[in-house]
């Protein structure tokens, strides 16, 4: 687990301090070790750099400022051979293939014992030098093989290419940037921002998604002409006349028409999880995992014990989260594992809010919760966490799944909506759920965030003209099905989503979060079973319940789903420090001519429905966001 940086500049050197100071944008990600390799005038060059080991040091020189038409940068954070042999950027023996890798490849030693019977050896026992050498036996189609996590830059001195790779499901973020003068590239967007071909601007259409949907649609960033790499994808560059083509590498299995019973499914899924915890499980340092009181991450923790009889959990307490906690308390106490709680406080939760918001490089919805389980490892030298992230959308936990069918049936009065002239609040909600025609349109609707009609309203008339308001090329296959609802679960719920969001709440404290529910084998299984046993429409989860009875105590198997969150709402009507830090927030947002500030009145004095508050924060958040990207 690591952070990249990289840029090539297609017609001229540029300074070696862009690289310099992208990689120490990023150094929380990688505290260890870094590392750098730079290209010009058809020579490459290894280098350290200040945070170095000694022993790299030795090998290297430091970089200081020289020119370069490609340059690539690395910060380790040390998990899977903690020697200087999985030191990055990482070349071939010939030193024509060069590779800076982010993530963790669970398969690797399956794929190690493959490539050692065709011939090849090994130095080190990383994961980096596996997919190194994979990629010089397979070239692209390595990607396929991967089961894991990763952000991969590969630079091909023998075909003449640079190629950008990222995981599945986009557990891995990676962003780039690209115009007339070069491609720059980096795990996070405040490393792009440090480099001189970038210049910060917003992208109206990508905070136009991020409204309606609490997080910007890939391959879109609230920052104009930079991307998130899509998952499943890899980005080739030519570097002989730098044309650049992207090209899937998998994509989301169909149901298949086999005949599969609902007993012979739950056998197959609890195997495939124990093999995914298993081998998620390993590493060089101290692995813990986080329990958040509910069905995903109790029953990763009950089977753990099997595969490490010392493992760890905790969990993180915050206000009126007391079942959650004392259900996790239940179910370790059940399976017999070693159990922490970390209450966080108000005050702790408060303290450094505006740092944390402006840490995520976009607008968001929430108090991040997972920052402060994060810091919390991270202070019990935990550099590993299990998350029971993924379980959701890969099971139908989410509780608006169980509308599908209501949505189904009432779409066909959609007619109605033009018939609505009234102007209040409520003819508003109701115009707004008769406009759902689409899959897509469901999707956003459940995301419980602005709805289109507000943020036209809100914007103003003069950007909004700009904007692009037809989504209709975020639209997958658009069947009227659950496994319609679940493409859009996977690609925009989860990879823009949620485990964007645990990448930098984790990396921020130099923490790995692992999704044993996200491996290939289990996506692919769950994802081709039929729809009649992945979802009924009255229980969330019905397939992952039924693999968890045999393991979880019935307090856990029977609680209702309730996300991991920060009581945001509660906050804001009684914390007077919140409402000031609202207001005062809301003030200077209204002076920069964005956005009507008769809207952003309106919606703060009449809080009337119990999920007004997100509107405002939405709005809190992209004035911070504003005030750290574009502000000196």
């Amino acid at each position: 687990m690591c952070g990249i940086s990289g840029y090539y500049s297609f017609h001229e050197s540029i300074s070696s301090t862009n690289i310099l100071e992208m990689n120490q944008a990023i150094r929380h990600r990688g505290p260890d070790d870094e590392g750098f390799w730079l290209y010009n005038a058809g020579e490459g060059i290894s280098f350290s750099g200040n945070d170095s080991t000694q022993k790299i040091k030795e090998d290297f020189p430091v970089l200081q400022d020289r020119n370069s038409d490609i340059a690539l940068g690395f910060r380790r954070l040390s998990i899977i051979d903690l020697s200087e042999k999985g030191h990055q950027p990482m070349l071939s023996e010939d030193e024509q293939i060069i590779i800076t890798f982010n993530g963790e490849i669970y398969n690797f030693k399956k794929l190690r014992k493959e490539l050692e019977s065709l011939g090849y050896s090994f130095h080190s026992t990383s994961d980096t030098e596996v997919i190194l050498k994979a990629y010089q036996q397979w070239g692209n189609a390595t990607f396929a093989k991967l089961d894991g996590m990763f952000a991969i830059c590969i630079v091909d001195l023998i075909s003449q290419k640079l190629i950008l790779a990222r995981d599945r499901v986009g557990m891995k973020p990676l962003f780039y940037h690209q115009n007339e003068e070069g491609l720059v590239w980096a795990s996070e967007i405040k490393a792009l921002l440090k480099n001189e071909l970038v210049k910060p601007e917003i992208n109206w259409n990508g905070v136009y998604t991020n409204f309606l949907f609490q997080t910007t649609l890939a391959p879109q960033t609230c920052f104009q002409h930079i991307f998130s790499l899509e998952p499943a994808s890899f980005m080739t560059i030519d570097l002989k006349d730098q044309k650049i083509t992207k090209k899937k590498f998998w994509k989301l299995p169909s149901p298949s028409g086999k005949n599969i019973s609902e007993e012979e499914a739950v056998k197959k899924i609890d195997e495939l999880l124990s093999q995914s915890i298993s081998e998620q499980l390993f590493a060089d340092v101290p692995v813990a995992i986080m329990m958040s009181g509910g069905i995903d991450s109790t029953l990763i923790a009950s089977k753990s014990k099997s595969f490490n009889a010392g493992v760890n959990t905790y969990t993180i307490s915050y206000p009126f989260s007391e079942e959650e906690v004392t259900n996790a308390s239940i179910a370790a106490r059940h399976f017999d594992v070693l159990h922490e709680i970390k209450e966080v406080s108000d005050e702790e939760a408060l303290e450094h809010l505006t740092e944390n918001i402006q840490h995520f490089e976009e607008p968001y919805s929430s108090f991040e919760v997972l920052i402060n389980a994060a810091k919390y490892a991270h202070d019990k030298n935990f550099k590993v966490v299990v998350s029971g992230n993924g379980a959701d959308e890969l099971f139908a936990g989410y509780s608006h799944t169980l509308k599908l069918n209501k949505w189904l049936l009432m779409r066909n009065f959609n007619f109605v909506n033009p018939l609505i002239f009234t102007k209040d609040k409520f003819s508003q909600r109701v115009k707004n759920y008769f406009s759902q025609d689409h899959m897509f349109d469901f999707f956003r609707q459940s995301q419980i965030s602005m709805r289109p009609l507000e943020v036209k309203s809100l914007i103003n008339p003069v950007i909004y003209s700009k904007i692009n308001s037809d989504l209709s090329n975020y639209h997958l296959s658009e069947e009227k099905n659950y496994s319609g609802y679940f493409e859009y679960d996977i690609k925009y719920s989860l990879s823009s989503h949620h485990v964007f969001r645990d990448d930098l709440s984790a990396m921020k404290y130099s923490v790995e979060f692992r999704y044993p529910y996200l491996s290939n084998s289990l996506i692919d299984y769950v994802s081709a079973l039929p729809q009649n046993i992945r979802f009924n429409g009255v229980q969330n989860k019905p397939l992952l319940r039924k693999t968890a009875e045999k393991y979880l105590p019935q307090e856990v198997l029977n609680m209702p789903k309730k996300g991991f969150s920060f009581p945001v709402n509660y906050f804001i009507k009684n914390e007077q420090r919140v409402r000031d830090f609202i207001t005062e927030n809301l003030e200077r947002l209204k002076k920069r001519n964005f956005f009507n500030t008769a809207v952003i009145d309106e919606w703060w004095n009449h809080q009337d429905y119990e999920y007004d508050w997100v509107k405002i924060w939405q709005l809190v958040t992209f004035e911070l966001w504003y005030q750290k990207y574009f502000e000196k």
